[in-house]
């Protein structure tokens, strides 16, 4: 007879799916409220994403304790970088940042799985997708979360970028205007909501431009 013993896992995961799709001169960063664990709904109206800096959204799933966590360290580098430079970070800046305090935690990492997205210092959207343990990629769409695997063969299909081995490189946006990209994310929603029993209740969609940042909501499935 095999020995039973009680397992204990240090992680969670808590679902939801969080999208990110980068233009010419605007981001659209998106994710459902959903927070779950196994069949089991927590809460329908959790946020999940977050601005790191005037021109940094992040959006996150995976395990939420971890997130807020992760959150609070990036609040306070950022403090203490405008206080030594007197400005807010770049995106591309807070993307490092991102990336070095994930992988400095790579041992016991932090079980979150990140999409970042604003505007660089040219204006230009950008979006950085990433792993649990700080490695991350520029691109012009990305999608994080228990619904990515229904949602990025979508995006892949409307939006492929060219390869990035091609010469000369091209830039890692997406040729959508700000509105035919929102109508995009509520379809990727739409779609994986009725596929992903972790996504669901709400959408929320952060949109950030030259003019700053605003939000829509659009109700999703609730079973």
């Amino acid at each position: 007879m095999t020995k039973q013993q009680a397992n204990w896992s240090p992680y969670d995961n808590n679902g939801g799916t969080c999208v990110a799709i980068a233009g010419a001169d605007y981001c659209v960063i998106a994710a459902d409220t959903r927070m779950s664990t196994g069949y089991n709904i927590l809460t329908r109206d959790y946020s999940k994403i977050t601005q790191l800096a005037e021109k940094s959204l992040m959006a996150s799933s995976g395990f939420q304790a971890d997130v807020r966590a992760l959150q609070k360290l990036l609040a306070a580098r950022h403090s203490i970088y405008q206080h030594q430079h007197n400005k807010q970070m770049s995106c591309p800046g807070m993307a490092q940042l991102l990336s070095n305090t994930l992988y400095y935690k790579r041992f016991f990492p932090y079980y979150s799985f990140n999409v970042l997205g604003g505007l660089d210092s040219e204006g230009k959207g950008c979006v950085f997708t990433y792993d649990a343990v700080g490695s991350y990629e520029r691109v012009g769409y990305g999608s994080q979360g228990s619904g990515s695997t229904l949602i990025m063969p979508f995006l892949d299909n409307q939006l492929k970028s060219p390869s990035p081995l091609l010469l000369p490189a091209k830039d890692a946006v997406t040729p959508l205007s700000e509105a035919e990209a929102i109508d995009l994310v509520k379809t990727c929603f739409a779609s994986a909501t009725e596929r992903d029993i972790y996504t669901g209740d709400k959408l929320e969609i952060v949109i950030l431009n030259a003019q700053g940042t605003r939000r829509e909501y659009l109700d999703l499935r609730k079973d």
